[in-house]
């Protein structure tokens, strides 16, 4: 089965078809000068499509096409995941052009004409916004009046996110480690350009906003700007909002710092000739993006790599240079030699770039949108099995409620209880080997004190507090939420006990949700162990669908899904959730679950 990729911007429409079991790129090709006159007519999307399809039918291969991938840049709230497109799925895009007027517009005409030359199969959209859909909502609001933001939709959404998702795969898999255990950031640095701070797989923060135009400088648009001076040139009279439109979209950034244009080649070669305004345009470029990564490492309470990817990125060795010096403060320490020769091979997909001495490392990989794009529609098109699906979401999951309770290492409980104390059992917990103790310790933060905070069994190898957000503000502690066991760079808190009180350095979280599965229910689901999934909340006064739900598999577990007491207040299941049940949602598969899975009823556990 073969997966067509089209990629579309304003003037030219690129196109891949990928074999979806090998992932092996069986064609390529580019259509330009869209929006131009040819011999006969003018060359439109719909003439780009028609090229496209007799390019490949000319090459005399066959393929058996499975789906067309649309990459989409705006999504808005509705779509945080591939969808098949319909009518409801084109509206919304076309409702998304005012946020994205260099991308949507295309990437619409684009799939509008492919729908109509190739009607028999489905057609996904794949969203540059999806990736960030999830991040905090500290990271994603602006401080505006909060009801004019809402009127009109107005949030920092992201881009890039198809890129960052994919380049972060590759640099975890070139360190060897698991994605859910590294703190990334990641630099798309092209005529576009974004920086993207991924904590354990998941975008936490990301420099383009509401729009595409914020952020990083960029080839052609300005980045970041004091909202203020834009209010200062409409107010001259010299600027409506069509010009302004213009001059930060068209005329800014690396264009309009240069006069050069924005291609960086040419800026880099007048520098060397001592163009003042070409050296100027290098330095704002890269002291942008070093300030972004200081703010993203502080924001992640640290950093374990710097990715970078995108045209300059991947080409630029002077510019990765620029960047990444004066960071040793961080343990980043760049090797020169690694740097000028990163990519050189013409078979290198990433390259190292710090030297053997280095903390953190600095990463350069190639970005494969159109491969991510083939992924997300051979997944989407494979869970299309309605009598299986429809099987599966009879299939309930228990509800477990999940109040405040700390796991203490054996350590830490000979601290506060007395060297010969040890944990009195008071009753059985839903999974096997596990029981609540009748031990307290009272927890201790900077705004106020929560007593009778119950100690879980067995003493574990990490000390791990687990709160809600609602404990958080109470305390006066920024939490992070994280996975069991994750408690690395963590929040700090002071626990007492009857014998002394501790200052642990690390272990207050705000848990993740998470469903525990046995090995056969994970087979029964068609789910694997760290999947995410989204689970619709029965049982309560009103029904939810909760998002990046964790699937954790293991001989031990018992089939049940844990939320804390926020989460459950949310959907006014009560305390204890007697009774509940949650489903597993298949987006697109059951029409059932179509109002479940409107957005206003989404609920996020890191808010």
């Amino acid at each position: 089965m073969h997966t067509l990729v089209v990629n579309c911007g304003s003037s030219s429409l690129k196109y891949a078809i990928f074999d979806t079991q090998t992932e092996q790129s069986l064609l390529t090709g580019k259509v330009e000068r869209l929006g131009q006159s040819g011999d006969e007519k003018q060359r439109t999307h719909q003439v780009a499509v028609a090229e496209m399809l007799a390019d490949i039918g000319q090459r005399g291969a066959e393929f058996d096409l499975s789906s067309v991938g649309h990459r989409v840049v705006h999504g808005g709230t509705r779509y945080n995941t591939a969808v098949i497109i319909d009518e409801a799925v084109c509206a919304e895009i076309q409702a998304r052009i005012p946020d994205a007027p260099m991308h949507n517009p295309y990437a619409l005409a684009a799939i509008q004409a492919a729908m109509t030359a190739l009607p028999d199969i489905p057609h996904v959209a794949v969203f540059d916004t999806a990736f960030h859909a999830d991040m905090p909502r500290r990271a994603r609001t602006y401080a505006i009046d909060y009801d004019v933001a809402q009127q009109h939709g107005i949030r920092r959404f992201g881009f890039h996110g198809i890129s960052h998702a994919y380049v972060a795969d590759k640099a975890a898999g070139f360190l060897q480690r698991p994605l859910k255990d590294l703190r990334l950031i990641t630099l798309h640095l092209g005529n576009g350009a974004s920086a993207c701070a991924v904590e354990y797989g998941h975008s936490v923060e990301t420099s383009m906003g509401n729009t595409p135009l914020e952020g990083l400088v960029m080839g052609s648009r300005s980045g970041d700007v004091d909202a203020g001076v834009l209010l200062t040139l409409l107010r001259s009279g010299d600027f409506d909002v069509e010009q302004l439109d213009d001059l930060l979209n068209q005329h800014s950034g690396l264009a309009g710092l240069s006069g050069l244009g924005n291609d960086l080649r040419e800026i880099e070669d007048q520098a060397a000739s001592g163009n003042d305004r070409a050296r100027l345009a290098i330095n704002v470029f890269a002291h942008r993006a070093r300030k972004y990564i200081g703010a993203y490492a502080a924001a992640m309470g640290g950093v374990d790599a710097v990715v970078f990817t995108g045209g300059i990125g991947e080409n630029s060795a002077t510019m990765r240079r620029r960047i990444l010096q004066r960071l040793e403060f961080l343990g980043l320490v760049i090797d020169e030699d690694r740097n000028q020769d990163a990519l050189v091979a013409a078979d290198q997909d990433y390259a190292l770039l710090t030297s053997k001495r280095s903390r953190v490392e600095a990463i350069v990989v190639k970005t494969n949108e159109e491969l991510m794009i083939a992924r997300e529609c051979a997944t989407l098109v494979g869970s299309l099995h309605k009598d299986t699906a429809q099987a599966l979401a009879n299939a309930s999951i228990p509800i477990a409620v999940s109040g405040r309770h700390a796991h203490l290492t054996a350590e830490t409980f000979a601290q506060l209880f007395g060297p010969d104390a040890t944990l009195t059992h008071h009753k059985d917990l839903s999974q096997p080997g596990q029981f609540a103790a009748q031990e307290k310790i009272d927890l201790i933060g900077p705004r106020s004190t929560i007593t009778g905070v119950r100690i879980l069994g067995p003493l574990r190898s990490v000390d791990q507090i687990e709160i809600s957000r609602s404990d958080e503000f109470k305390l006066g502690i920024d939490a992070p939420v994280r996975d069991s066991g994750q408690v690395a760079g963590s929040a700090p808190v002071t626990v007492k006990g009857p014998h002394a009180t501790v200052q642990l350095a690390e272990g207050l979280i705000c848990a993740r949700r998470h469903v525990h599965m046995h090995p056969d229910d994970a087979t029964r689901f068609q789910v694997q162990d760290r999947q995410e999934v989204a689970i619709a909340v029965r049982g309560g006064a009103r029904d939810l669908v909760f998002g990046d739900v964790l699937i954790r598999v293991k001989e031990s577990y018992k089939l049940e899904m844990h939320i804390d007491t926020d989460e459950a207040n949310a959907a006014e299941l009560g305390s204890v959730a007697t009774g509940s049940s949650g489903e597993l949602i298949y987006t697109d598969v059951d029409d059932a679950y179509a109002e479940l899975t409107n957005p206003a009823q989404r609920v996020k556990h890191n808010d």
